[in-house]
This record gives structure tokens, C-alpha cells and sequence, in this order.
């Protein structure tokens, strides 16, 4: 067997024939999923989305991003290369209203949201999966480095993928049972160093295109100078920094300026280290504590998202990871409402940021998932 090369999963060989959408942003992952589809024997097609807004966004996405112009253009280039028909799919009604949208008016409410998962949860699946079930699509298929597994009550759920430092079940919690059943993600299987070795000799062009980093919308990372522009008088004036006593340290330049956890920008000379605690919008303040402020040991989810289990009648314990690249915390879970979770961590963990997500793992697979809403 050559370098990067596995062999074929059963549930591949038993459905090659089928036809596949798959997501292509552009990028070698993507690229080389739709390779090893087409040489598992799928029916695959080419779609890329079309997610910015106006000429100005063509302008900013020109050179970066994951569905900017380059990336269709090199979505388009590798489609010819494997020989596959490519389509460019319009989204940007979708994009701009569960993505941009959600992201502007989450910090408004002072959290921090990710827009990542409203992405995939909304746009990548959501809408593409219709998209793709309408034209006679099996399956939907992306880059992404997870794998589809099924759990021994016969669920559907993610798995975490060969290689942890890629993983990208974090950003997936929130998909379906009805979108897994339909989803492929070939590269969950591979390494990124294998990846583009199998770019490589399959002679794609974006074999050695660097991976995008930023937001796709915010290119430029500076994410308060987006929402000025997004929302215009609605901004957030400047405000008062606090301690947990409520003493007013300083004065902040605005709430959607800062996050839980941040230390950088503060510009309060208090002679030693001093960190984002929290952030109120209803009294406009942003309080600040020592490092030792900064962790705690429990938080409440909402908005909960089951994958791996079907429900949570009793306490559980499981891996939780509060960010992308948090490498999880042993914890246990317990439904308190309807639609909220506490969890109750072993040890303190950094930064419990409302608004990000938190995620249940175990033994390697997502149980499910919410949106941190306190700690």
C-alpha cells in the first residue's frame, strides 16, 4: 500500500455508485476529499458556495478565506483536474443571516460567539445538504478532519479523527442524525502530512496552499471594528472597568472589545497581570480579576445538541472541551432544565466564556454539546 493510502472503509465499497456533493472551499482538504471519493467509486460533484455580499466583500475575499473568489477558482481548477462537474451554490442570504448576523448581535450581548459552527450547522449542512438532496444527492461530503461512526445504540456521531492537532469535532457538535446519516468525511482517516502527500501525487494544484486562519468575513481580525461597521449607532459606547466589588479600575473602549480570559489591549496599569472575568452588558462594564479569577470549575449550557446520546436522564461523566483548542476536562453533566446542562468540572479549567461552545466526548466520540451561557 503506497505512503497516505489506507484501505477502503466497508461502508465506502458498499455505497460507491452513490452520488456526492462534496463541499469543495478551495483548499487541499477539501480537494483531496473529492479525490478519494472518486476513487472509492462515487458519482462526485463540485459545489462551492457563494457566501460574500457585495462587490466590496468580493474585494476582501479575493485573497483569503474559505469561499472567497480565489477559492471557487481553485475549487473550479482541481474539479477539472479530477474530472468531476463543479457548481458554485449561493448562500449568502444563509451566511449572512446564521453567521454574520449571530456573530455581530452575540457580542452586542457581551459573549463571544463562534461562528465556525453556526457555519457548519447552518450553511455547510443545512443548507447545502437540502441544496444537494434536491438535485438527487446520496450523500453530502467536506474536508473536515472527524469521522462518521455509529454508537452501539445505533446512533450516529462523530468520532475524533487520526490526528489530534487537525480534529475538528469541535466545531460539529450541533449537526443532526439526518445529516450524519447522509455526511462522508474521508479525511477524518488521514494525517494532514498524508493529505498533501496524496494531493501531491494526485497532481492537484492546491496541494500546497496554506490553510486559512482567519474569519472569512473579517480578514483583517479586528473583530469590534466589523460590528462598528455592521451596526453602525447600535455600538456599544465606552464604559467602566471593574473589580468583582464593583470599584471602577479604568474606563474600556467598549464591550465588544473584549472577551473572557483576555489580557492584551487592557491598558490598566494595576502592577501586576490582570484579566477579562466577565463581561455585563446591562450595566456596559467589563470586570477584571487576577489570573487565578479566570478559571472555575463550573458552567450552565443551552441550546443543547444531542448526538451520541439521545437524551441525559442521569448524571454522566464525560471529556468536555470548552474551545477549539482546549484539550478537554474530565466533568460531569447533568440536565438542571429542559434545555440546559451544568457541568461540573474535576479540575478548574481557564476562561469559561459564554457564548462558546462546549462539547461531550467519550471514548473519542461526541455525545453532544450546548452553548456556554454562565459560569
Amino acid at each position: 500500500m503506497k505512503p497516505g493510502r489506507r484501505k477502503v472503509p466497508v461502508r465506502s465499497r458498499v455505497m460507491a455508485g452513490k452520488k456526492v456533493v462534496v463541499g469543495m472551499s478551495g483548499g487541499v482538504d477539501s480537494s483531496v476529499a473529492a479525490y478519494l471519493l472518486k476513487e472509492q467509486g462515487y458519482d462526485v460533484v463540485g459545489a462551492t458556495m457563494q457566501i460574500w455580499q457585495d462587490e466590496e466583500g468580493e474585494k476582501t475575499a479575493e485573497n483569503g478565506g474559505c469561499c472567497g473568489l480565489s477559492a471557487v477558482e481553485d475549487a473550479r481548477r482541481v474539479a477539472e483536474v479530477l474530472g468531476i462537474p463543479h457548481y458554485v451554490m449561493n448562500f449568502k442570504k444563509e451566511f449572512r443571516v446564521h453567521v454574520m448576523d449571530y456573530f455581530t448581535e452575540e457580542y452586542l450581548a457581551g459573549r463571544t460567539p463562534n461562528p465556525c459552527i453556526a457555519c457548519n450547522r447552518y450553511v455547510k449542512w443545512e443548507s447545502m445538504f437540502r441544496r444537494s438532496m434536491e438535485i438527487g444527492a446520496d450523500y453530502i461530503a467536506t474536508g473536515h478532519y472527524a469521522r462518521v461512526a455509529r454508537t452501539a445504540e445505533g446512533r450516529y456521531a462523530l468520532k475524533t479523527s487520526v490526528t489530534a492537532k487537525k480534529d475538528q469535532t469541535y466545531a460539529l457538535y450541533s449537526l443532526t442524525q439526518e445529516q450524519l446519516a447522509h455526511t462522508l468525511m474521508p479525511v477524518g482517516e488521514y494525517t494532514k502530512d498524508e493529505i498533501r502527500s496524496i494531493a501531491e501525487r494526485a497532481g492537484l494544484p492546491v496541494a500546497h496552499k496554506p490553510d486559512s486562519q482567519e474569519i472569512c468575513f473579517i480578514p483583517d481580525h479586528d473583530y469590534a471594528a466589523y460590528i462598528e461597521r455592521a451596526v453602525g449607532d447600535r455600538v456599544p459606547p465606552a464604559g467602566n472597568f471593574v473589580n468583582a466589588g464593583g470599584e471602577v479600575l479604568g474606563r474600556h473602549r467598549g464591550i465588544t472589545h473584549y472577551t473572557v480570559g483576555q489580557r492584551k489591549g487592557l491598558n490598566l496599569a494595576m502592577g501586576h497581570p490582570v484579566f477579562v472575568t466577565a463581561v455585563r452588558p446591562e450595566t456596559n462594564e467589563v470586570v477584571i480579576g487576577g489570573a487565578e479569577d479566570v478559571f472555575g470549575d463550573t458552567l450552565d449550557c443551552d441550546h443543547i445538541s444531542y448526538m451520541g446520546m439521545a437524551d441525559l436522564p442521569a448524571p454522566r461523566e464525560v471529556v468536555a472541551k470548552i474551545r477549539y483548542a482546549h484539550e478537554g476536562e474530565r466533568c460531569t453533566i447533568e440536565k438542571t432544565a429542559e434545555d440546559v446542562i451544568r457541568c461540573t468540572f474535576r479540575r478548574p479549567v481557564r476562561a469559561i466564556t459564554p457564548g462558546q461552545a462546549v462539547v461531550f466526548y467519550e471514548d473519542g466520540c461526541v455525545l453532544g454539546g450546548g452553548v456556554i451561557r454562565r459560569s
